[in-house]
């Protein structure tokens, strides 16, 4: 069930993972040297919404994505605000892929700022993946001017884990040699697949750090976790056999917020989804993927949650169409009795879009 080494007739696996740095806030401060070295928020505004990305220098001061705009601001009263262009940052996610294109057809993108690459076997015949990694970075500097990070090892999991070690404008490499140590000290809350909720359970149970996940049986994590049980029994061991999966399409693309303060009216509950609506369009843009379903997350202040849904009969064709059907699904909800803690946007009955133009469709919901 899971492989923990190569045999002799195979290879060992050669795994990167290339996050871009501050990807929206730095594609910002390119373009406009009077936000280079200074505080920035993607998305939002001073006065309501969320914050879509958040440079470095504005991190110092504790700012990050899904905050509430009012929060990073008092966080950062220096902090400038930037409405979000998601054409440029496609147009620039195009430019890395090409880049990555050059070395292997094996490419995984996660979003529009990370992907996998499987470089066992690349074009350039290079052995040494760190040297790839390098060079790939170095190329996306010289064709951007925008630094990314990397990570590099035998499995996927630990190459996203190793990307995170000397960010920004570094990269890192998980050996199979210290692949196991380095999990059993890392605690589960960093954990890639461990959310927050996750984490919280695992804590119940006394699991703290990968050792704490070790010394669990794969039954117990089957019976506590479900199908994520044989994925945190691997990943506890330095073992994850999924492969790098070039133009897959996933089952659904989702985002969610939580706002520090409930909302409780129409209109900052539509400016808060906003950025997730962008986010969802965004990925399926970039991946060429189209949805027929849209469905709306809302979970009250008491946790309480709902969800409302609405298909297409044929995929929404532009973000208009998809803001259009969102802020529906969203009205329809109103007023409320009590306050919003959570809100998310999440596309489902995926497909690729076709290659030939369509020409904009109506919505007609069934």
């Amino acid at each position: 069930m899971f492989n923990r080494t190569p045999n002799a007739t195979q290879k060992q696996r050669k795994v990167i993972h290339v996050d871009m740095d501050a990807f929206y806030a730095s594609v910002e401060q390119r373009d406009n040297p009077d936000l280079r070295d200074r505080p920035v928020a993607v998305g939002g505004s001073e006065a309501r919404g969320v914050v879509a990305a958040a440079s470095y220098e504005a991190r110092k001061f504790g700012v990050h994505s899904a905050m509430p705009s009012v929060t990073a601001k008092r966080k950062c009263p220096d902090l400038i605000f930037v409405k979000p262009r998601f054409d440029v940052y496609k147009a620039v996610s195009l430019q890395i892929r090409e880049i990555f294109a050059e070395y292997t057809p094996m490419i995984e993108p996660l979003s529009l700022d990370e992907a996998y690459l499987d470089v066992t076997e690349n074009l350039k015949g290079m052995d040494i993946a760190t040297e790839i990694a390098a060079e790939i970075r170095t190329k996306i500097k010289a064709a951007t001017g925008l630094n990314a990070s990397a990570g590099i090892s035998y499995n996927k999991f630990l190459a996203k884990m190793a990307s995170d070690l000397n960010k920004p404008n570094g990269q890192a490499v998980i050996t199979p040699k210290n692949g196991p140590a380095f999990v059993e000290n890392l605690p589960v809350k960093k954990f890639h697949g461990v959310g927050p909720a996750t984490a919280q359970k695992m804590r119940r149970f006394g699991i703290e750090t990968g050792a704490d996940l070790k010394a669990r049986s794969l039954d117990f994590l089957i019976e506590h976790f479900g199908n994520s049980g044989p994925y945190f029994y691997g990943i506890a061991r330095g073992i994850d056999d999924r492969q790098v999966k070039p133009n897959r399409v996933r089952k659904s693309v989702g985002a969610e917020d939580t706002f520090m303060v409930d909302i409780h009216l129409f209109d900052p509950a539509r400016e808060g989804i906003q950025p997730l609506i962008e986010k969802v369009w965004a990925y399926c843009d970039a991946n060429e993927i189209r949805a027929k379903t849209v469905t709306l997350k809302v979970k009250y202040a008491n946790f309480a949650q709902i969800t409302r849904s609405r298909t297409t009969a044929m995929p929404f064709g532009s973000l208009t169409e998809l803001e259009e059907a969102v802020t529906l699904l969203l009205q329809a909800i109103f007023p409320v009795s009590r306050g919003i803690r959570l809100l998310g946007v999440t596309l489902s009955s995926l497909e690729r879009r076709a290659a030939e133009n369509v020409p904009p469709q109506l919505l007609l919901f069934v």
